[in-house]
């Protein structure tokens, strides 16, 4: 995967209301606040990073006690099954309530990310860094994927809940939204199977 691929999953995951920008929104709506709405994206995104940066320092920490191989296999097989809980899943996660803290939002956005396995999707380029150098690059560049995807995620956020607080309100997601959840599903399943693919 390159830096475009990067890049364009973070936006894939920005566009996705389970990842946050739903959870703005509401926030604003609810204080009838811009200020709140922009607020909230930073802790989001900031969860978000924890989420993959975390996948990343596995991956890394394990590349010296297993081959690529195995990372790349067991990777493949975890995108695939992850992905297919996911599809098959009719549960969705919830909070308690919508009065939180920026840290307590940080945190949601890390249970949310880790849960739809965010950081999952970016195995392959985990698992290739961990097999072309040593585990200081791995780290390094890991981190760095983790960075460039969450600026995409939460530019892409952050711009559509803007317009969605501006333009819509919440309604017009009763109405036009596709379920992004079956289709990051879909694309988990597909991201296993390009990884066991090619071995």
């Amino acid at each position: 995967m390159t830096l475009t691929a990067v890049l364009l999953l973070g936006a894939f995951h920005g566009l996705n209301p389970a990842m946050g920008w739903l959870f703005a929104v509401a926030r604003g709506l609810q204080e009838r606040s811009m200020d709140r709405l922009l607020q909230s994206i930073p802790p989001i995104a900031l969860g978000h990073l924890a989420s993959v940066a975390l996948v990343a320092l596995v991956v890394a920490a394990t590349g010296s006690l297993v081959t690529g191989t195995v990372l790349s296999v067991t990777g493949g097989v975890v995108l695939v099954a992850f992905g297919l809980w996911r599809l098959l899943s009719t549960r969705h996660f919830r909070w308690v309530g919508m009065r939180l803290s920026l840290w307590q939002l940080a945190g949601w956005s890390f249970l949310m990310s880790s849960a739809h396995g965010a950081g999952l999707m970016l195995l392959p380029i985990f698992t290739g860094m961990t097999a072309e150098g040593h585990a200081g690059h791995a780290v390094s560049g890991g981190l760095g994927v983790a960075a460039f995807h969450t600026l995409a995620m939460f530019l892409v956020a952050g711009l559509v809940a803007v317009l969605v607080y501006k333009l819509a309100g919440l309604t017009v997601l009763r109405r036009a939204w596709f379920n992004v959840d079956r289709m990051w599903a879909v694309a988990l399943i597909a991201a296993g199977i390009i990884t066991l693919a090619q071995l």
